[in-house]
């Protein structure tokens, strides 16, 4: 029998997938803690206004993630705008389904920002925008969580 690659276990257990959280679609990314990147992967069509559980599931049987990280988006002050509470239900969700920890990272101009970055800098036209800039916002929470030293006691 073969023995087990210390690396290969090392980086299974080394990535985390993120995801922004939207009504209609949700985009998803991958990173690893040990390198502190992330890249994007896709955006995920919503099924009736519920998350696509059969692709989420199968980027977690793909990527074998150590944890989920998810942006909450709130109020400037601080206090829940009208989505954060399905964002909240889609992270209990995530957690129950597939028994990882997930953490909850602030999302604050997430999505605005990969707009931005698309449209200004890259020159993305509007369709192409529409179809990629949830897998970026989902990109930048994730390296955000990652670029935080304390992300590992964050858990929401």
């Amino acid at each position: 029998m073969a023995k087990p690659d210390p690396l290969l276990a090392k980086i299974s257990t080394d990535t985390y997938l993120g995801f922004d959280f939207g009504v209609k679609k949700i985009g998803a990314a991958v990173g690893q803690a040990t390198t502190g990147t992330a890249s994007p992967l896709q955006t995920i069509r919503a099924i009736n206004q519920a998350p696509d559980w059969t692709t989420i599931g199968k980027l977690i049987q793909e990527w074998q993630p150590a944890g989920i990280v998810v942006g909450i988006s709130r109020q400037q002050d601080g206090t829940d705008n009208p989505v954060t509470p399905r964002m909240l239900k889609f992270c209990r969700q995530l957690e129950g389904r597939f028994n990882l920890p997930v953490f909850q990272q602030d999302e604050t101009l997430s999505t605005f920002e990969a707009k931005q970055l698309l449209f200004d800098e890259v020159n993305v036209n509007a369709t192409k925008l529409w179809a990629v800039q949830d897998q970026l916002a989902a990109q930048l929470i994730l390296q955000s969580w990652l670029n935080d030293p304390n992300h590992t006691s964050a858990k929401g």
